[in-house]
């Protein structure tokens, strides 16, 4: 997904890596590259803001309908960083990532709506928050991703105290997506629940990215390293096509604001 969040090179120790991310061509949410050719997608390096009631409605999206009201929702300045624009009283925190550290490349059509526990804040979530001031402070792609690199091996970044999970149910998002690990827009609803150090060999789970149907079980996406495993629970049929009719509104002013996350051509 990463990814799920944004998913990255070494997030699945399969034999063969067909794709790269847990959605089949039928989760895609674009066309086949030959009908998406028909819009430039060419991605800039900076990142603008997004409209305010947008970001925190796509932010939120991430979270189960019934948590959103009393979550706190992080908005991100460009030029500085994520800043609190809503604080709830949950323990639970949103936003809309727009850096993939893992990647090495900084781009302007990342989006990834997503929402950590109490445990996940001071951990993972705190990653994005630097990351996103990093990057607004003119560190480079590599020097960044050696930088997150050397705090997780100093253990200035750590996995999660306990067990817990990140929220990512929006209808839409996107970041890097098979089949030709590109980055794509894409429809996959699910929730990643702490692993570090996990491995799929550990469930007996066998993913297969050509095989849709062995993504419905559980299993381990490891984003950059040990401590970024997670757990994957993607949400079944029924439930992805509640979250899409129940996020219309929002998914058309998604749509209005920038063409790269159009839901108009999903597959189903």
């Amino acid at each position: 997904m990463k990814r799920l969040r944004a998913f990255t090179l070494n997030a699945f120790a399969l034999p063969a890596l067909t794709a790269f991310g847990l959605a089949s061509a039928s989760a895609a949410v674009t066309a086949a590259p030959a009908q998406d050719a028909a819009i430039d997608h060419t991605p800039g390096t900076v990142v603008e803001a997004m409209p305010a009631d947008l970001e925190t409605r796509y932010a939120l999206s991430a979270l189960p309908a019934r948590l959103r009201d009393e979550a706190s929702v992080y908005l991100l300045d460009p030029d500085s960083g994520y800043r609190l624009a809503r604080e709830g009283r949950s323990g639970v925190a949103c936003l809309v990532e727009r850096t993939a550290w893992e990647l090495s490349d900084f781009r302007d059509d990342i989006y990834i709506p997503l929402c950590y526990d109490a445990a996940g804040i001071g951990a993972h979530f705190k990653v994005i928050l630097d990351t996103a001031a990093m990057r607004a402070q003119g560190m480079s792609p590599e020097a960044l991703k050696a930088e997150v690199e050397r705090r997780y091996r100093d253990k200035v970044y750590r996995a999660p105290a306990k067990a817990g999970l990140s929220y990512m149910i929006a209808p839409v998002m996107r970041t890097i997506g098979p089949p030709d690990l590109q980055v794509r827009t894409m429809s996959m609803p699910h929730f990643m629940f702490y692993a570090p150090g996990l491995t799929n060999a550990d469930l007996g789970a066998r993913p297969d990215l050509a095989e849709p149907a062995s993504l419905m079980s559980p299993f381990i996406d490891r984003q950059g390293n040990d401590e970024q495993s997670y757990m994957i629970q993607m949400v079944g049929a029924a439930e992805k096509a509640a979250i899409l009719a129940e996020e219309k509104p929002l998914l058309d002013d998604l749509c209005a604001y920038r063409d790269v996350l159009c839901a108009s051509q999903v597959a189903h």
